[in-house]
């Protein structure tokens, strides 16, 4: 009885083991498919129309007049492993002046360029102190004056 318990513990073990080694995909985002882009005319379609016939994008121009990106990214998790990028699309619809479409882009992971990200933070001017050392350094600065209003 004592062997036949040992073996299913085991077996529950060696199962669990394997379960937690298999791939999980997330999907993030959003891309028309084709059939959605062929409905969009160059020189007719306007922002308006794009929006109404295939949705907003998930990212659109700041700099530039206002291009709309579609992108969507499928990531890998494996284990307790940083999640690994699989597949990115990225539609790019650009407008000129006057917000006709004036061209529509596809692009693949293959096409991307790695962009360094910097990060501007600026200095809160707070010590790396705790907060009890904090609270207790302001022991000395207290002035009863100041909060009976005298």
């Amino acid at each position: 009885m004592f062997r036949r318990a040992w073996r299913a513990t085991l077996a529950g073990v060696a199962l669990f083991a394997v379960a937690s080694c298999s791939s999980v995909y997330r999907n993030h985002g959003h891309v028309p498919s084709e059939a959605e882009l062929s409905e969009i005319k160059v020189g007719v379609d306007t922002r308006d129309t794009v929006a109404e016939s295939i949705g907003t994008p998930s990212v659109s121009g700041v700099l530039d007049s206002g291009n709309y990106y579609y992108v969507a990214t499928r990531f890998r998790h494996y284990g307790p492993r940083e999640p690994e990028i699989v597949d990115r699309q990225l539609v790019a619809i650009s407008f000129d002046s006057r917000g006709v479409v004036r061209n529509i882009e596809r692009y693949g992971l293959r096409d991307g360029q790695f962009v360094p990200l910097q990060r501007r933070v600026t200095d809160s001017g707070v010590q790396d102190k705790t907060f009890l050392r904090q609270l207790l350094g302001n022991l000395g600065r207290f002035n009863p004056g100041t909060v009976l209003g005298e």
